[in-house]
């Protein structure tokens, strides 16, 4: 009896032994996710703002080919999906970036014409009125706030919306300064 049931255990053995060299590598499925890598690779809103997702897809692709070489092929096939999935976010989180930037640089970007005049008017004003200031460090202050408040517009204008956003807040920051130290002299000037 022991070695009848023995050889059923060794002729399923051989069986499952001869199923799993037989079984074929999900190669569609593979196909497709790394169709869809190379498409978030290639897709420059996916690289600029869903790094991450990006990152996931290439690390499930890495390791579906290296399941894939070591024949655990229902491991690859699930890699192939994950990798595919991942990807497909990638391009998604992409678009859906590249459209926050694109409305928070133009936010930016609109306020800057006005700032500059007001802060252009404000500088006029104080030399005008003597106020006790720094002249020469206020203009080239403002001389850089508006080389980048113009760089922002073209930033803007060539869909470059992180660096519309940068120069834009770079900008915003030096008229700010520019107009708080105008303010502090007026203020102490009526002090006096």
């Amino acid at each position: 009896m022991k070695s009848i049931s023995c050889i059923f255990i060794c002729a399923a053995l051989v069986c499952a032994v001869l199923f799993v060299g037989c079984a074929k590598p999900p190669t569609d499925e593979m196909n497709r996710a790394a169709e869809a890598v190379t498409r978030a690779e290639n897709d420059n809103d996916a690289v600029t703002y869903a790094a991450n997702s990006l990152a996931r897809a290439r690390d499930a692709l890495a390791k579906m080919y290296a399941e894939a070489n070591s024949k655990r092929y229902d491991a690859a096939k699930s890699l192939a999906t994950e990798a595919l999935n991942a990807a497909e976010r990638a391009i998604n989180e992409g678009r859906t970036g590249a459209a926050r930037a694109r409305d928070e640089a133009a936010a930016i970007v609109s306020q800057l014409p006005s700032l500059v005049v007001e802060t252009e008017q404000g500088l006029s004003a104080a030399r005008i009125s003597g106020l006790p200031l720094d002249f020469s460090a206020l203009n080239s202050d403002f001389a850089a706030a508006r080389s980048n408040a113009d760089q922002a517009q073209t930033a803007f204008s060539d869909s470059q919306y992180q660096d519309a956003i940068n120069r834009g807040r770079s900008a915003r920051a030096g008229l700010n300064d520019i107009n708080q130290q105008l303010s502090s002299a007026v203020t102490a000037a009526r002090k006096k």
